[in-house]
């Protein structure tokens, strides 16, 4: 059965691919961040233990409404490692890096989350779609915060 929401077809594909982008971006750092959490080590380890894993189970919860909402536009949401890392704009990390560059690295994470969840948005603000918008806008504002959150543990006290 055709779809009639309101989004003509053309606008629902271009939003989806832009939150397929979202959705890979968001995996990929859902898994950086738990490797993260299993492998840090350092003075600043129970810090950045506690505080991966509040950031990986965050980014766990929001892949569901992502892929739901694709699935809602009337398209197949990606679901495999090798799309994922096609779609996204994030590098996997294959070595156990220090406490300090995993910080780096997430922050590079979250702020790249931040910057494909504003692309997607333009395109779905633009298409009229507020559900998509307002998924994005609360996207952008936690991966921000946390890109923030990131940031002043390099800070010099």
């Amino acid at each position: 059965m055709a779809i009639d929401i309101g989004i003509a077809d053309k606008d629902r594909k271009k939003i989806v691919a832009g939150l397929s982008k979202m959705l890979a971006d968001s995996y990929i750092l859902y898994l950086k961040t738990h490797n993260f959490h299993w492998n840090v080590t350092g003075p600043m380890f129970n810090s950045l233990h506690v505080m991966f894993m509040g950031q990986y189970t965050e980014l766990w919860n929001a892949l569901d409404p992502i892929a739901e909402r694709i699935r809602s536009l009337g398209y197949p949401a990606p679901g495999s490692y090798k799309k994922f890392v096609e779609l996204s704009s994030i590098k996997e990390e294959e070595g156990t890096p220090s406490a300090t560059e995993m910080i780096k690295q997430l922050i590079a994470g979250q702020e790249a989350v931040a910057r494909t969840a504003r692309a997607a948005f333009k395109i779905a603000d633009a298409a009229d779609d507020q559900p998509t918008a307002d998924l994005l806008t609360q996207r952008m504002e936690i991966h921000e915060k946390n890109a923030w959150m990131l940031r002043s543990l390099l800070e010099k006290g």
